[in-house]
C-alpha cells in the first residue's frame, strides 16, 4: 500500500476503533444507570436508547474497524496472521461483533421494563457484563495497538509446513 492511502486507512481504523470504544462505554453507562435505578421509567427509557446507539454507532464502527483492520493487515508487513497482536486483535474485534450480536439485547430488557415494570436484577447485570465485556476487549486491543509485541506466530522464513523427505542412498 502506498504511504498516504496506508495513512489515511491507518487514520480511519483509529477513529472507527476509538469511537466504537467510547460508544460500548456509553452502553456500559447506560446498563449501570438502568441496573441501579429505582425508577422504572428511568431504566424502560435507558433501555429505548441503547439500540440507536447499537445502530447508529456500534454496528457501522465495529464494521469500519474489521474492514479498515483487514485492509491494513493484507497491505503492510505486520500481516493477518503473522504477528500475535495482530492476529489477537482481529480475534478480539470479531468476538466484539459476535457478543453484541448474540448476547446483547436492549430490545428484551426494554420490554421488560414496559408499563413501570421493573427487570430482575441478574438479567440487568448480566447486560451491563457483555458489554463490559466488550470493553475490556476493545481496551486490550487498544493496548495491542500501542504496544505491539513482536511475537510471531511463525518465525520468519520459515516454511509453512514441513515435509518429511527419506534420504537419498
Amino acid at each position: 500500500m502506498r504511504p498516504p492511502i496506508r495513512r489515511t486507512v491507518l487514520t480511519v481504523h483509529i477513529i472507527a476503533s476509538v469511537a466504537l470504544l467510547g460508544e460500548v462505554w456509553g452502553l456500559v453507562v447506560l446498563n449501570s444507570a438502568a441496573a441501579l435505578t429505582n425508577d422504572p421509567a428511568l431504566a424502560h427509557a435507558a433501555y429505548r436508547l441503547m439500540p440507536n446507539l447499537v445502530f447508529a454507532g456500534g454496528i457501522p464502527l465495529s464494521l469500519t474497524a474489521l474492514a479498515t483492520g483487514i485492509t491494513l493487515g493484507l497491505g503492510s508487513h505486520w500481516g493477518l496472521f503473522r504477528y500475535y497482536w495482530v492476529t489477537v486483535k482481529l480475534g478480539l474485534l470479531v468476538a466484539v461483533i459476535c457478543i453484541g450480536m448474540f448476547l446483547f439485547d436492549p430490545e428484551g430488557m426494554a420490554a421488560t421494563t414496559q408499563g413501570g415494570a421493573v427487570a430482575a436484577a441478574s438479567v440487568q447485570w448480566s447486560q451491563t457484563a457483555v458489554v463490559g465485556a466488550q470493553c475490556v476487549m476493545l481496551v486490550a486491543a487498544t493496548v495491542l495497538s500501542v504496544f505491539k509485541p513482536r511475537w510471531r506466530l511463525r518465525p520468519a522464513g520459515a516454511p509453512h509446513r514441513q515435509v518429511y523427505r527419506d534420504p537419498q542412498p
